[in-house]
């Protein structure tokens, strides 16, 4: 048997494990904060526990945490790029971002992604498994650590789905919006789907008060399904009515994404019919100039493209914002600094 995951666990089923073994509920709340709001390392760190009780939890419990590997810093914006190291042979990837309201991290789900979108580098060197809550957590802990900041938001848009593991992920939002940890507002927290429909319909329910982004990047199912597999499985109007019924129940407003990728789904004609499909949705459409990947062929399409597209948008009522791309000298966007270190390998 393992030793146990203890970062992953809610402070009651803490509390639960080290009553049962006699130790006062007191004990509880010191270790939770120093696994959630200090997001110590190691447990001899822990300095106000008897020296048994850190000897024993070293002995039956295991403390996840993220290795910076490599760390690149933007001249540009002050964008910080880490890789992440979990495991032998195991990355990640995450990204720091600056904006005048704080510290925006985007973190990664999954080592590797299934979904195999052709204009993304996270699927480059294919799925290895799902992270851990606790993982997911450290990813978090050591940019702050390092950087000596408080991070304030985040982004579930790093490599992965984070709707394809599903149940390791709302543990980590129940974990990461605990006011004895971190206590991020769940109002500052973007998860980023490639459209998982199933799993709309479930967050639905959950109403957590979080802000869902679609990868949609197309308007129709021809374009859609030759870069996004996804999509042959849950077409773009399946994928439409879970966003509607998401946006009923929880009165949130959907972020669509929509990656602009030259001569392939930024005509004029694509903007119409994407406008028609989106009409009367609470929802605004984010227009992203596609990364270059060394690996993939797609260029992103012009500024007058950009602006055009924008205009077609708006002039039927859509609210639209085109990405400011950060980090631009470091290849900021996830799974393209993965994808080389595991190529090397």
């Amino acid at each position: 048997m393992g030793k146990l995951d203890i970062r992953s666990l809610n402070f009651t089923e803490l509390t639960d494990v080290l009553t049962n073994r006699g130790l006062p509920k007191f004990r509880a709340v010191q270790v939770y904060a120093w696994l959630h709001e200090k997001g110590v390392s190691d447990f001899s760190e822990m300095t106000n526990l008897p020296k048994a009780l850190r000897e024993t939890l070293a002995e039956e419990c295991t403390l996840h945490n993220c290795k910076i590997d490599t760390k690149l810093v933007s001249t540009l914006d002050e964008t910080v790029k880490y890789l992440f190291e979990l495991g032998e042979g195991e990355y990640v990837e995450s990204v720091v971002m600056k904006y005048k309201y704080g510290y925006t991290i985007c973190i990664s789900t999954q080592l590797g992604c299934k979904m195999g979108c052709s204009f993304c580098a996270s699927a480059i060197g294919g799925f290895r498994r799902h992270l851990l809550p606790s993982e997911m957590l450290s990813e978090i802990l050591t940019a702050q650590r390092d950087l000596g900041v408080r991070i304030s938001h985040i982004v579930l848009m790093g490599t992965g789905e984070p709707l394809d593991n599903y149940d390791n992920v709302l543990r980590f939002l129940e974990l990461v919006t605990d006011e004895k940890g971190l206590n991020i507002s769940m109002r500052h927290i973007s998860l980023s789907t490639c459209g998982v429909v199933p799993r709309i319909y479930d967050l639905a329910e959950k109403r957590l008060g979080l802000t869902l982004s679609v990868s949609l990047h197309a308007p129709n199912d021809a374009i859609r399904s030759k870069t996004m597999p996804v999509n042959q499985k849950w077409s773009v109007e399946t994928l439409l009515e879970a966003c509607r019924y998401y946006t009923e129940v929880t009165s949130r407003r959907i972020s669509f994404e929509y990656a602009m990728i030259d001569s392939f789904n930024d005509s004029d004609a694509c903007a119409r019919e994407l406008a028609s499909r989106l009409r009367g949705m609470l929802c605004h459409i984010n227009l992203i100039p596609v990364n270059t990947v060394r690996e993939k062929n797609y260029q992103k399409s012009s500024e007058d493209r950009l602006r055009r597209f924008s205009q077609i948008l708006e002039q039927n009522g859509l609210t639209v914002t085109v990405r400011r791309t950060l980090g631009s000298d470091i290849n900021a966007s996830c799974g393209q600094l993965r994808a080389s270190k595991t190529q090397r390998r």
